[in-house]
């Protein structure tokens, strides 16, 4: 059986499409996702992030998205529910952090705000943990048992903890205390440039955070995301670890794929 054959096998059960809209600092993305080949059907639909970036301006601006896709022959049924990542620890659709948005986003019931302007059910979750969610189902991690962390290298470090296929939620492995510092404040792709790092001074900085990470949890994959993965024949080759790890590929579509499959796995639960 092919790949292709696999993945819509895989997909039996969830809606044919979902919209998943994913929110950034700089710029809200959202597309039509199809759920058989976790691939983006037509174009991305992008707006830039609101200046303050308060939940209020988010939310008009995904609602925005939301009824550009909305508008499309290849859109879902009405009653099918939207996914939005976000740049937080999301605890039940609850915000309990705020990371490149506003603080008054903390304790936000975003589900709630979300669900309430756009008229529609919305599941939300956190950007690192969609894109951990797609790349396991569609992409590097496909078929992969045990443990598998996907990590995210740009403003910060992003991770998702999935093990067999299911998502552990909320994994801040960004925020591990490594040598006295915050991990992402060294490590992260942002740390490389503020700190004037080539990548031969940047791999043995990867090389420190991983090997802790590996310690921790013995994982069977590392997936590398975020826009740094693009140069990871720089970096990768340097790092000496047991664990395989390996560049991500869904890239910039990481995101919005897994916010739509996140709802789609709701939605189907909430049929059963």
């Amino acid at each position: 059986m092919g790949k292709n054959s696999e993945k819509k096998k895989s997909a039996r059960g969830l809606p044919a499409t979902v919209i998943g809209i994913d929110i950034g600092g700089t710029g809200i993305k959202g597309g039509i996702v199809d759920l058989a080949r976790g691939e983006i059907v037509g174009s991305r639909f992008r707006v830039s992030t609101p200046q303050p970036a308060t939940p209020d301006a988010v939310a008009v601006v995904v609602a925005e998205i939301v009824k550009e896709l909305s508008s499309r022959a290849e859109a879902p049924q009405p009653e099918m529910p939207i996914g939005v990542t976000f740049p937080a620890i999301i605890q039940h659709g609850v915000a309990r952090s705020a990371a490149n948005v506003d603080k008054s986003w903390v304790d936000t019931d975003v589900d709630a705000l979300f669900t309430r302007v756009l008229g529609r059910d919305v599941h939300v979750i956190n950007d690192a943990d969609a894109a951990g969610l797609a790349e396991v189902r569609y992409g590097a991690g496909e078929g992969v048992d045990g443990t598998v962390l996907v990590i995210t290298l740009g403003t910060g470090i992003g991770s998702a903890f999935i093990f067999n296929g299911h998502l552990v939620p909320n994994a801040e492995l960004g925020h591990l205390e490594i040598d006295g510092h915050d991990a992402e404040t060294q490590a992260s792709a942002v740390a490389r440039e503020r700190l004037g790092l080539d990548w031969d001074e940047y791999s043995v900085r990867l090389q420190r955070y991983f090997s802790h990470v590996e310690f921790l949890f013995s994982p069977e994959l590392f997936i590398v995301g975020g826009g740094i993965s693009k140069r990871s024949e720089d970096f990768l080759p340097n790092l000496s670890l047991r664990t395989r790890i390996i560049p991500a590929e869904l890239k910039n579509h990481a995101g919005i794929v897994g916010a739509a499959l996140q709802a789609a796995l709701h939605f189907k639960h909430e049929q059963l």
